[in-house]
């Protein structure tokens, strides 16, 4: 395709002369379609900026004004569909960088970039745009990741996946996450240095990369991405507690996203109590699989006294929604109260959470530092013949 020209000169022609105007761009749409594709590559999957030199950095404008229908009439795509005044109308121009249109007219017909894929790509990048460019500033959250190994598998993270998964809700604050985790760990969960360890681990960098940038006012909300064994997420979720404002979100199977679906049908919890109160309380989260009285106190002893919050069918993707996550931190918050109020403040509490991550991370999260119960939190280890303790979190929240 021919280069376009994009400004018209000021000069006066030989009398009879007509100055050829179809190729010029007016100023007025050129610049409507920069602020339109906010100066990026509108080819789907390219947004480069073109305001710069992606080598230098150097302030330059690399941008070219395509023709989705082409100025000739033989170029590719044509302009058969088209008025000759709509050529360099808006509608019929996609702001690009040289590479993409290269990509898109090494064909006369166009080959698999017809006009209407073209008229899609510009239509989804400026409708993005609009979108980002209205967000309230008070929507900016900082990304917080955190992985720890399961098993012998290590945490995947992707930051472009967790920003789709925020937006349009949220974006993200920075252009990187705030990472806890160790993915890279040689240990394993079935090992105890493994708990040690993590825990010790995540304590210490949250403490110099969260809470001291909330106290700095440098964060004022999270937008958590988790991937671990479940006490070292529910300790997680007591070091967040209420310190700032946060969404937990959670890594769905089917399909294969962060993003939190926009409506699910509430879920009905439910509350078990124990028919006495002499004896060890355990606090029994059966939402992701049953969990029969028998394994509490195999390792309790027969005299344990056990709570549980479950719901009638327990599988692994239960969590559908935020407000499950609501509906389940105002369950819990009810609980804690009741199970304190029957045992004492200062009576142990061992926990058995068999939870999604969110919920994991929820459930630590309802915890009130000051004023709960001490937790032993458990995980189950099949190598070790069931449940067994990891994590200790005293009364007032400092991990053990």
């Amino acid at each position: 395709m021919a280069k376009i020209a994009t400004r018209r000169r000021s000069r006066t022609l030989p009398p009879g002369v007509r100055e050829e105007t179809s190729r010029t761009i007016k100023r007025a749409v050129e610049s409507m379609l920069w602020g339109r594709a906010a100066g990026r590559c509108e080819f789907s999957g390219c947004n480069k900026i073109l305001s710069r030199s992606s080598v230098t950095q150097e302030q330059v404008n690399t941008s070219q004004k395509a023709h989705i229908h082409s100025f000739k009439a033989a170029g590719p795509r044509g302009h058969e569909e088209i008025t000759e005044e709509e050529l360099n109308d808006i509608s019929n121009l996609i702001l690009i960088c040289h590479e993409c249109h290269r990509k898109i007219d090494q064909h006369l017909d166009g080959g698999r970039y017809q006009a209407s894929l073209l008229r899609q790509m510009k239509a989804d990048h400026e409708r993005r745009v609009e979108i980002v460019t209205g967000l309230d500033p008070g929507r900016r959250s900082h990304v917080l990741f955190y992985g720890a190994n399961i098993g012998e598998q290590s945490a995947p993270f992707d930051f472009n996946e967790a920003a789709a998964a925020m937006f349009p809700e949220r974006y993200p604050a920075e252009a990187g996450p705030v990472a806890l985790g160790l993915t890279d760990s040689s240990l394993q969960d079935k090992s105890p240095e493994f708990w040690r360890s993590e825990a010790r681990q995540l304590a210490t960098r949250f403490e110099r990369r969260v809470r001291e940038r909330v106290s700095q006012r440098e964060i004022d909300h999270l937008s958590v991405f988790a991937l671990a064994p479940q006490p070292l997420l529910v300790l997680l979720g007591t070091l967040l507690g209420d310190i700032v404002p946060a969404d937990v979100y959670q890594r769905h199977r089917e399909p294969t996203t962060w993003a939190w679906p926009t409506s699910a049908v509430p879920l009905p919890f439910e509350v078990h109590e124990p028919e006495s109160f002499d004896g060890p309380p355990a606090l029994v989260l059966a939402l992701s699989a049953t969990v029969t009285p028998d394994r509490i106190k195999a390792v309790l002893g027969a005299d344990a006294r056990i709570w549980s919050v479950t719901v009638a069918r327990p599988g692994n993707d239960l969590i559908k929604s935020r407000e499950h996550l609501s509906q389940l931190r105002a369950v819990l918050r009810g609980l804690f109260d009741r199970i304190k109020a029957v045992h004492g403040q200062a009576t142990t509490l061992h926990v058995f959470p068999v939870v999604s991550v969110s919920a994991a991370v929820e459930f630590g999260r309802a915890r009130m530092p000051k004023a709960d119960m001490p937790w032993c939190i458990y995980d189950q280890n099949n190598q070790r013949g069931g449940f067994v303790p990891t994590i200790d979190i005293p009364l007032g929240g400092d991990q053990q």
